[in-house]
């Protein structure tokens, strides 16, 4: 591997033509055009592989913002959207997901994943640089590459300015048109003390105050556009009552925490500092000082504010009485472990209830509910990982769900489970093990909440139907509806592997004008393991060689490698005084399979091209 990076202008070894971009879904956001690599020829093409449950791909959209609007007539951004889940594969999802996150560039629907096979991409989320000449020049696996790409954009435009094969212009967006409804994909809702309801209006950036009927808007809070100031907020999700009146909300894509005063409408920043949390930073401190990532969700809970930072696969608190900030249960590692809260794995926590002695935890990537008890160990109700879903009742040992973003806890002490992309309220009782299907034909529920349950009959429930854009109330009835039981897996391909030893590679080329800085030490780190834990004879743990030999036990024939690897690279130049540094990082979930004849080697494409040239394979979850 050479971390060396090229000078500028200096003529590449790859010349791997970019294979063409098919998808069965179609095209969107180009006013019904389809598009062909050889359309785009004389643009820099970056095509990104995402899904739009990942909030990693989430984190890449929002990095890709300022570079698309920087480089608008030089650069092409092309989302293939590459699913993981079935619900993902659906069109109208696809649609529904492009206006969500207010993705501004064109949008390849591949629910058949040709062309990421084509491209040998299995990395949610990868990035993939295509020349103005039809050629792949770099491919990045996970966040954090913007400044990698800006760097080689602005390569590429001045390379090819001077052989005449770059085209300036107007690119292939066109905007959807817009609609009109009370509501855009709201996220999360709460019920006030004076009986009315306060949903996040994720999309269109505010608060909303509705009636008890959770039809008649009352008062918008916000002004709509994206901001940290003292009155917008960027996608809003969690909401929860705090016990001096005001409201905390999980302002999802600012990385903080917010509180809104429903007397004054005063806004109010109470942790994080706008800035995305990354390795190495602090995970205790002033919450104002403290980096967030994404906090999906919050709720009041043995005297503290507990967020689900679904960014980075963990539990953390908010103290308002010490206006600190900690992070409590998980590694950052993705995955399903249950035990003490510090060792314990996460997969995007979405969704967090207060049940009396338990916090309950929507546990998103791995179709799980999940909970935290007041010793603080953390146990698993509903989900076996992350490639298992469907819908299934019964004994929660094989009961199934499909991603679900919120749980609510009912006075029974059983929780109802936004099973979100099976369109579906479900409930999980503890004192049976059972699961159950309360209701069905809901459009992407993403909460719920809780209406009487004071003894004289049966509670209604309010739903957020996030794709329907409203609130739905249910009278939970006395028997579930009986549903068809369904499994799935994820329809990627597990890798066939040979027995015994498996070389791991992660391939990491420092980006052009920066290199590894070992000044102090090393600059990379790998950590491996897997689910089962017996899969692994050998070769499990930490350690700072992103190159490592894994022994596969005898008798274990499947299973998921977990990867997470990180590198850090600072600028190249003598004549900076103070080099910025960058972190490069990736989680991967490598479903594989022991067969003979199977490879004895894995490569995963942290950054950069590999040895020949050629960006190599790369498999994550």
């Amino acid at each position: 591997m050479n971390d060396a990076a090229p000078a500028p202008n200096t003529p590449r070894r790859a010349r791997v033509r970019a294979p063409e971009l098919i998808g069965k879904g179609g095209w969107l956001n180009t006013g019904g055009k389809e598009y062909t690599l050889t359309d785009l020829r004389g643009r820099i093409v970056i095509l990104d592989f995402w899904t739009f449950c990942c909030v990693n791909c989430l984190h890449v959209l929002d990095e890709l913002r300022e570079l698309e609007e920087r480089h608008r007539d030089t650069v092409v951004i092309i989302g293939v959207h590459s699913p993981k889940f079935v619900h993902e594969a659906e069109h109208q999802a696809v649609v529904d997901a492009v206006e969500r996150y207010e993705v501004e560039h064109p949008v390849l629907d591949d629910p058949e994943l040709a062309t990421w096979k084509q491209y040998a991409v299995r990395a949610w989320p990868t990035l993939v640089v295509i020349d103005p000449e039809g050629y792949v020049v770099a491919q990045h696996a996970g966040e954090g590459h913007a400044h990698a790409i800006e760097t080689l954009v602005a390569e590429l435009e001045a390379e090819h300015e001077a052989k005449g094969t770059l085209r300036r212009g107007d690119g292939p967006y066109v905007p959807p048109e817009p609609v009109a409804t009370d509501l855009r994909f709201p996220g999360k809702a709460l019920r006030l003390p004076g009986g009315t309801f306060l949903v996040s209006d994720t999309t269109r950036h505010q608060l909303v105050e509705l009636a008890a009927d959770g039809e008649t808007v009352l008062r918008r809070i916000g002004s709509g556009e994206r901001g940290l100031g003292p009155d917008s907020f960027s996608e809003p999700q969690g909401l929860a009552l705090l016990p001096d009146g005001r409201i905390a909300v999980a302002d999802t894509v600012n990385h903080a925490i917010r509180t809104f005063d429903p007397e004054s409408g005063e806004i109010t920043t109470v942790a994080g500092t706008g800035k995305q949390w990354w390795q190495g930073s602090a995970t205790t401190g002033p919450a104002l000082a403290v980096d967030l990532s994404s906090p999906w969700d919050v709720a009041w809970w043995q005297d503290r504010l507990w967020i689900a930072m679904a960014g980075v696969h963990q539990l953390w608190t908010y103290d308002p009485a010490t206006e600190t900030v900690e992070a409590v249960a998980g590694t950052t590692n993705e995955g399903l472990v249950d035990g003490p809260a510090a060792e314990a794995w996460f997969a995007q926590p979405s969704g967090l209830a207060a049940g009396g002695d338990r916090l309950w935890v929507a546990d998103s990537e791995t179709s799980a509910v999940r909970w935290l008890d007041t010793d603080l160990v953390v146990h698993t109700a509903v989900g076996t990982g992350l490639f298992d879903f469907g819908h299934r009742d019964g004994d929660a040992a094989q009961a199934l769900l499909q991603h679900p973003l919120g749980v609510t806890a009912l006075p029974d002490g059983s929780v109802a489970v936004s099973d979100t992309y099976n369109h579906a309220l479900r409930r999980y009782d503890p004192a049976t093990g059972q699961v159950t299907t309360l209701a069905t034909d809901l459009r992407e529920p993403s909460d719920a909440v809780l209406v009487g349950g004071d003894g004289s009959g049966d509670p209604d429930i309010v739903v957020v139907e996030s794709a329907r854009h409203r609130l739905t109330r249910l009278r939970l009835p006395e028997e579930a509806v009986r549903v068809e039981s369904v499994a799935h897996r994820t329809q990627r391909a597990a890798t066939e592997v040979g027995p015994g030893k498996l070389r791991l590679d992660v391939v990491f080329q420092a980006p052009a004008g920066q290199k590894l800085d070992l000044r102090y030490g090393p600059s990379t780190r790998l950590l491996v393991s897997s689910t089962p834990p017996e899969l692994l004879a050998s070769g499990d743990g930490a350690d700072t060689d992103l190159s490592r030999e894994l022994v596969l036990a005898d008798g274990v024939t499947e299973g998921v490698l977990h990867v997470s690897a990180m590198a850090a690279s600072c600028d190249d130049d003598p004549a900076i005084e103070y080099p910025a540094c960058h972190v490069h990082q990736q989680d991967w979930g490598v479903p594989v399979r022991v067969v003979d004849g199977g490879t004895g080697r894995l490569a995963l494409v942290l950054a950069g091209m590999d040895e020949a040239g050629e960006a190599g394979e790369a498999t994550a979850g």
